[in-house]
């Protein structure tokens, strides 16, 4: 069985306080075993909220020299391609090998999308023909596309990342799945049973076989919220508000996809998604502190592993 990896969404404690502080944040989340930190991305979301995912993974990647920086996920269809790969490029320069970058459609809160012009009934499309576009442009190559939403001519975005940078493509959806299975060189799923999630992979590697693509390299993670606790009820009671708070949805709705508990309780709940193919974890942790965050999802990180 190949490697787990367990990686954590960057408390908010990374964004705040001195440099020292951020630093010494970030450095813990890699000592304690942990394969990545994380961001994700919101440009308006519930009222206003959010942090945009590239400038928080460049933020990120220079705090520490060696951790590698997950995005999951970048509301792609909201920006036009051709920045987006100069963003890349740029974070891909400066910290070669350590972004990897999720992207997604989003549209929980329609708002966000009529703020940035952007009708969310095109989402879907928008993604697929970003995706189109950023991957050529991520080549390094002249891109000439005649698309619905952009249109470019003899487009380049120097250097090309090197080695390149993985692109995983978020949600749950059977576009999303093709939308995997042609641009993506892995998936991320969230809110899915472990039995979705073995369909899930299998249904990708239908998919990119009879689209002449070889799927076995990619890789198959998990974005999961989890509340963690000396007591289920008290991490039950954290997550839940987290959550509810930021989505607007009863937690009832996402009860069943957010393990709660200590870590114990948290990795048993964890373990079918490795029986199901899933190879890596983000955790989004709930937790008292920062420091008990980085504490116990490390502990998640070595039962999965044992």
């Amino acid at each position: 069985m190949s490697e787990i990896r367990v990686g954590m969404a960057a408390p908010r404690g990374a964004r705040v306080g001195s440099l020292e502080q951020r630093q010494r944040l970030v450095a813990a989340i890699a000592e304690a075993g942990l394969d990545h930190v994380g961001c994700s991305d919101h440009v308006s979301f519930h009222g206003g909220t959010g942090f945009d995912g590239l400038i928080q993974a460049a933020q990120l990647a220079s705090l520490h020299d060696e951790l590698p920086v997950v995005v999951a996920v970048y509301l792609l269809p909201l920006r036009h391609p051709t920045p987006v790969a100069r963003q890349i490029s740029s974070i891909a320069e400066a910290a070669p090998g350590r972004l990897i970058f999720g992207v997604g459609v989003g549209g929980e809160d329609p708002q966000e999308y009529a703020v940035c012009g952007v009708d969310p009934r095109t989402r879907g499309r928008r993604a697929d023909e970003a995706l189109r576009v950023l991957r050529g442009l991520l080549t390094g190559e002249r891109v000439t596309h005649a698309g619905e939403f952009y249109p470019l001519e003899a487009a380049q975005v120097l250097p090309a990342p090197e080695p390149a940078v993985p692109i995983w493509v978020g949600g749950r959806s059977e576009a999303a799945l093709r939308r995997t299975a042609r641009y993506g060189d892995g998936y991320i799923g969230v809110w899915l049973s472990p039995e979705r999630m073995a369909a899930s992979g299998a249904r990708i590697r239908e998919l990119a076989e009879a689209a002449g693509r070889d799927a076995s390299p990619m890789d198959l993670a998990l974005y999961v919220w989890c509340g963690l606790g000396d007591t289920r009820e008290a991490a039950r009671a954290r997550v839940a508000a987290a959550m509810q708070d930021l989505y607007r949805i009863d937690f009832e709705r996402f009860e069943r996809y957010t393990p709660y508990g200590n870590a114990e309780q948290v990795a048993e709940s964890l373990a079918p998604y490795v029986e199901a193919g899933c190879r890596t974890f983000h955790l989004v942790p709930v937790c008292e502190d920062d420091a008990a965050s980085v504490e116990l999802c490390g502990e998640v990180k070595r039962l999965l592993s044992a």
